[in-house]
């Protein structure tokens, strides 16, 4: 007898909204604990001089210091918003399948607008 799977593998399955998001809940928390150690950076470069808060800041001038602070923007406005959901839960409200799904898009699209605001009039 060939020794079999205890169950099937992740490319078996559809990705879902509901396992996307959290995945993205999990991945925009990682990614904010890297954004945090810019802003460390941020504020190192401000105590040790202003040659290396210049340099600190033509970095972050740089299209990749901007794709860095775009998906920090993202990930903070997507984890609040996720992170308020999962309180209403918490309270044992929305576990209605399509309340779910609703929540959810609702979520993206207040993370995509919020970030494309804050980008805009920053």
């Amino acid at each position: 007898m060939k020794p079999r799977p205890l169950s099937p593998h992740l490319q078996v399955y559809r990705p879902q909204i509901t396992s996307v998001l959290s995945i993205l809940h999990r991945l925009t928390g990682g990614g904010l604990v890297i954004s945090l150690l810019f802003f460390i950076a941020w504020l190192t470069s401000l105590s040790i001089s202003e040659s290396a808060y210049h340099s600190f800041k033509d970095f972050m001038s740089s299209w990749f210091g901007q794709i860095v602070i775009l998906f920090s923007l993202f990930g903070f406005y997507y984890h609040l918003a996720n992170g308020i959901r999962h309180l209403a839960w918490d309270y044992g409200h929305g576990y209605e399948l399509s309340t779910v799904r609703l929540t959810g898009w609702i979520v993206v699209i207040f993370a995509v607008c919020t970030t494309l605001m804050t980008w805009s009039f920053a």
